[in-house]
């Protein structure tokens, strides 16, 4: 007889419902604070239908979507619990991980004034480190 969805699943039943093994949900539990499944005498773990709906959104971002461990922190702390159940059930498009851990300037959200700064600003960069390599004898 199977539980109801609304029922705590033990260790083993939440690694074979994310078809994970058991040591990489206590793996998880060591890296993301958020993760906390009720401990019952004797130190054995019953998760709630929500621990399951974020190791979801947990095993997604990490195995789907290349999201390193700290990149899912980050996400954690710029989106809450709220950014992880979604991207466990696909209900909005997950963040793209970013290449080098900053947007491109056509993802930041910016009127025109601080657009043209931040174009300004680059150029500059991209000037310093043309002579910074004519200086190094690179090409």
């Amino acid at each position: 007889m199977s539980k109801g969805p609304d029922a705590f699943r033990t260790i083993s039943e939440a690694a074979d419902e994310l078809d994970v093994p058991q040591h990489v949900l206590r793996f998880w539990e060591t890296r993301f604070s958020f993760i906390r499944p009720m401990k019952r005498a004797g130190g054995r773990r019953f998760y709630r239908p929500q621990d399951i709906a974020v190791l979801r959104g947990v095993k997604t971002l990490l195995h789907e979507d290349g999201y390193t461990i700290k990149g899912v922190q980050k996400l954690h702390k710029d989106l809450g619990l709220k950014g992880l159940l979604s991207a466990g059930t696909g209900e909005r498009p997950k963040p793209a991980p970013v290449a080098g851990g900053f947007p491109s300037l056509s993802d930041v959200a910016l009127d025109e004034a601080g657009r043209a700064r931040l174009g300004s600003a680059l150029d500059d960069l991209v000037a310093a480190k043309a002579r910074l390599d004519a200086l190094l004898g690179r090409s």
